[in-house]
């Protein structure tokens, strides 16, 4: 689970070209060392290759091009390596992560993206998909554990606890009595269908008949067993599990503003889209992280980065390789099939197997040529609404004069009426030093805010980076973060300090993430549309990541990729996977 699960931002370090390599890596070296400053706050680009071709580790061939190295294409190369399949993975920049990696500027550790996780350390069917794709690695995460964070609404300021019936308190404390009666009431009705939402992992999935073996069979009792517990009202309510979770609020007769807010806020937190437009299913799986007994959010030790260094470390460990600085131009397609990849060198890479694309559908669209695809497929995609892209703002402070109990992460909303997805609204801020110091200097903190996929990118579209125009709607745009920090670490903080300050914007996204108008994904809403599947009308090119099944956010794009590697394999070598990681 991760706020924002794909808030991206750009890779802005510059590697020697030699660095283009099967590279190694521990489980302290997500950082990267680069020599640059500031570079996002003047957007300058990152060079591809100093005018060299990349050096590709081994043959320029594979059984498996994977396009991209974002959570979903990193999960797909590993899987496809432990399954012993040839694979090789093309990254544009100088860093495998994509919107999840890690940067470094004059010793302060960045997160780029995702920032509120749970479920590491979680095991067997109802896994968290990512920890189960790093256990078939035989991967771990060491991670530190808290149960709270702060929120700033218009009615009040408090320390939100998850569990069972801290946030209870919560409720009778700044919202109301009615509120603490509608919570107890959801929770009542949706948690005995967590059983059924969970019945079925993600990692059994593949998209072919071969998933009536590794997924019908194989978990049908299961499945059977949890709608006999929940009996007939229960198992009537699980057909609700695809519908939007506003039904389920709705039906339950929910109207207290407060508890109707808060579900729409942890609904776009989760998926950029408010109650009526997320799945039940994924709604549910949340409430069962975060309101059952014993709960915990976890936060990886060494920064995110330490997430794409486990899940590297993986596809070598299997034998897999990954090439950074190797930017991919075209795919290749013979004979109306998928046969490997272009690079901007100039050098081609052939897929014997598949080529994966872990970039946007609309990024994907542009690397294809355009009589290889059905008309209506195009337009389908074109058609696709998006999300809103982020501001974002990255500091390096001292933590003197600052509150000792400052707390990893804090969330502002300024005011209800606009809605959660209203641009300049919601503000989220993590503070990830606070549990794991290493991330700043001695007596320093690291800090990351955002505009979580609300920022419209129409109000940048055009403008030259350079321009004075731009740095004034930069700092224009960026005041409300600033604002929300100032609230959130009090009078001790002074923004005139900051050792390290960096902002972004949609054109950043767009420019360094390779993302189409610099969007935080597709805009599609449950029960008006359903994610693509991950075959394309085009033989042996497949996709993954959040423009596919299941959607937006680090646990569905962790599936996706886990799908697409799936359905590369036999079901013997997939059931077999399996029954090693005990699902």
């Amino acid at each position: 689970m991760a706020f924002c699960g794909f808030s991206p931002l750009p890779k802005f370090h510059h590697l020697p070209s030699s660095s283009i390599k099967h590279f190694p890596l521990n489980s302290h070296s997500h950082s990267f060392k680069s020599s640059i400053l500031a570079r996002l706050s003047n957007d300058q680009p990152s060079s591809a290759t100093n005018g060299l071709p990349p050096s590709i580790p081994g043959k320029l061939e594979a059984d498996v091009v994977v396009i991209g190295s974002g959570i979903g294409g990193l999960c797909c190369a590993g899987l496809l390596a432990r399954y012993e399949k040839d694979v090789l993975v093309l990254e544009s920049h100088d860093q495998p992560g994509g919107a999840a990696h890690s940067f470094e500027v004059k010793g302060y550790k960045f997160d780029s993206g995702p920032s509120l996780f749970s479920g590491f350390q979680s095991r067997g069917p109802q896994a968290n998909p990512l920890a189960q794709v790093l256990d078939a690695l035989g991967e771990t995460i060491p991670c530190a554990k808290y149960d709270s964070w702060m929120v700033y609404l218009p009615e009040a300021e408090f320390l939100s606890r998850i569990g069972a019936t801290e946030f209870l308190k919560d409720l009778e404390k700044y919202a109301s009595a009615n509120a603490v009666q509608e919570w107890k009431k959801l929770l009542d009705a949706i948690l005995p269908l967590s059983a059924a939402a969970m019945a079925l992992p993600p990692l059994s999935i593949r998209g072919d008949l071969g998933v009536i073996s590794t997924a019908g069979a194989r978990y049908a009792p299961s499945l059977l067993k949890s709608f006999a517990e929940m009996g007939p009202q229960g198992a009537f309510g699980a057909t609700k599990l695809l519908r939007p979770f506003s039904e389920i609020v709705d039906s339950l007769g929910l109207k207290d503003p407060f508890v109707r807010n808060w579900v729409d806020l942890l609904a776009f937190l989760l998926a950029g889209v408010k109650s009526n437009g997320i799945l039940s299913a994924e709604m549910i799986y949340m409430f069962a992280e975060w309101y059952k007994p014993g709960c915990v959010l976890e936060y990886p030790l060494h920064g995110t980065g330490a997430v794409v260094d486990a899940l590297v470390r993986g596809i070598q460990k299997f034998g897999g390789r990954i090439s950074l600085r190797s930017h991919v131009e075209k795919i290749v397609i013979e004979n109306g099939r998928a046969v490997g990849v272009r690079l901007k060198s100039g050098q081609f890479i052939r897929a014997k197997k598949a080529v994966v694309s872990n970039a946007s559908m609309w990024d994907t669209l542009n690397l294809l040529p355009e009589e290889s695809l059905p008309k209506k497929y195009q337009e389908k995609i074109r058609s696709t609404p998006q999300c809103e892209s982020f501001m974002h703002l990255h500091l390096g402070f001292d933590a003197k004069g600052l509150r000792e109990n400052l707390g990893i992460h804090h969330i502002v909303v300024n005011d209800w009426k606009r809605g959660v997805d209203a641009d300049q609204n919601v503000v989220l801020i993590s503070v990830p030093s606070v549990l794991s110091p290493d991330l700043a200097p001695p007596g320093k903190h690291v800090l990351h805010a955002y505009t979580p996929g609300t920022e419209p990118f129409e109000l940048w579209e055009g403008l030259d980076r350079r321009s004075d125009e731009y740095k004034k709607l930069k700092t224009e745009r960026a005041e409300v973060m600033w604002r929300a920090v100032e609230r959130a670490l009090g009078p001790g903080f002074d923004r005139e300090k900051c050792e390290v300050k960096m902002i972004g914007t949609p054109l950043t996204h767009k420019r360094f993430l390779r993302r189409n108008r610099g969007t935080y994904g597709p805009a599609i809403e449950a029960g008006k549309g359903t994610f693509p599947g991950h075959a394309t009308p085009i033989p042996q090119l497949y996709c993954c990541g959040d423009s596919t099944f299941p959607g937006i956010g680090v646990p569905a794009v962790a599936a996706s990729g886990a799908i697409v590697a799936n359905s590369l394999v036999s079901v013997s070598q997939h059931s077999q996977l399996l029954d090693a990681i005990g699902i």
